[in-house]
């Protein structure tokens, strides 16, 4: 059994979004941003969704701006574990 492709966590797309916003594609190699990806979703609650246009219509404004606070919070503190960890 497969799951299906649509099947997907709509909080990829909000940390991907954010650290694009951070910059942090253009300023981190593969590796940390690896790291970085998969420490921040440890952090966050998971929110499956199969369709992007359900979370569009349906998601009160609030709770999409208390997802993505979450969000930064999740990659502020994916971000000290990460740069205490290398140092």
């Amino acid at each position: 059994m497969k799951l299906n492709d649509d099947i997907h966590n709509y909080y990829e797309k909000l940390l991907l979004q954010h650290l694009v916003d951070l910059g942090l594609d253009k300023s981190k190699n593969a590796e940390y941003l690896a790291d970085l990806i998969c420490i921040s979703l440890n952090l966050l609650p998971p929110r499956y969704i199969r369709y992007e246009v359900d979370m569009a219509f349906y998601l009160p404004q609030s709770e999409r701006f208390e997802m993505e606070m979450k969000v930064k919070e999740a990659v502020a503190r994916a971000q000290d574990f990460l740069d205490t960890k290398r140092d």
